[in-house]
């Protein structure tokens, strides 16, 4: 016996779905424009504006964020040569961000979710990077990290 099917099967689903599907991605991206809209009005390099960083107040080390204020400011400005001066990391973690709520948003919009799984080695190789960034950082030839 041959069934027959209302809808074809390559039919796209309803947009309805799909709109309450993006709703969490597109409130994330929602926050993250909010945040870096303040910081583009709210220069992070006038004084008085935003705290110091604790760890460079107390110890004079730059942490693996130092510049981040500065580096998102000079970023939503379009200023990308001082953004990667104040904190080439950030820089390389907004491209990530904005790679991965993509992949979050496409596939959200299909019904499909996103799970990224990384292996310890994956994890370690990330922590190995960020504490190589911020050893260099703090040595005197690595004084182009500074922010």
């Amino acid at each position: 016996m041959h069934r027959v099917n209302a809808e074809p099967e390559s039919a796209a689903p309803p947009v309805g779905p799909a709109l309450r599907r993006l709703a969490v991605p597109v409130g994330v991206l929602g926050s993250v424009i909010a945040a870096f809209a303040y910081v583009a009005a709210v220069d992070p390099n006038e004084p008085g504006h935003y705290p110091t960083c604790p760890l460079l107040q107390l110890t004079g080390v730059f942490c693996p964020g130092c510049g981040g204020l500065r580096s998102a400011h000079a970023f939503i400005h379009g200023d990308f040569t001082t953004a990667l001066g104040a904190n080439a990391l950030a820089v390389v973690g907004y491209v990530v961000f904005a790679v991965v709520w993509t992949l979050w948003a496409a596939r959200a919009a299909r019904g499909r979710g996103l799970r990224i799984d990384l292996g310890s080695a994956q994890l370690y190789g990330i922590g190995v990077l960020i504490a190589v960034f911020t050893l260099v950082r703090n040595l005197p030839f690595g004084a182009w990290l500074h922010p």
